[in-house]
């Protein structure tokens, strides 16, 4: 596996900006999410991503800022076969948070492994 994106999730994604466009980081793509309820940025961080998430309405990141503020999201980690993945996980007694793909962001699919099991990280599988 190799480092995809870290996610930050944040509050709005223009006052987000301000600081990573002063920290020297560019945008390569920005959009929606429907099924997560998200604004997405992604910025180029050299080899890897960072996403800003900022909530759209009632979902899982609007929840996570209302319980923990701002910040790291989860880390995410791109894969060849991410149902192989998550049946090799699940076998070795992985808790998932998707027990199957969903569609993420660019058009990926992407499955969560559940903090509970990864020492509290959110750790997210891609597939591009």
């Amino acid at each position: 596996m190799l480092l995809d994106h870290v996610g930050i999730a944040v509050e709005k994604i223009e006052e987000a900006l301000d600081l990573y466009r002063l920290l020297g980081f560019h945008i390569i793509a920005r959009g929606q999410v429907e099924t997560f309820n998200v604004e997405v940025c992604m910025l180029d961080a050299g080899g890897a991503k960072l996403e800003l998430l900022a909530p759209l309405g009632p979902g899982a990141v609007q929840s996570f800022l209302e319980k923990r503020g701002p910040g790291l999201h989860h880390v995410a980690f791109n894969v060849t076969d991410i149902r192989a993945e998550l049946d090799r996980l699940r076998i070795a007694g992985m808790k998932l948070v998707d027990e199957a793909p969903r569609l993420g962001f660019g058009g990926h699919q992407v499955a969560f492994l559940h903090p509970k099991s990864t020492l509290g990280a959110l750790i997210e599988l891609v597939q591009a």
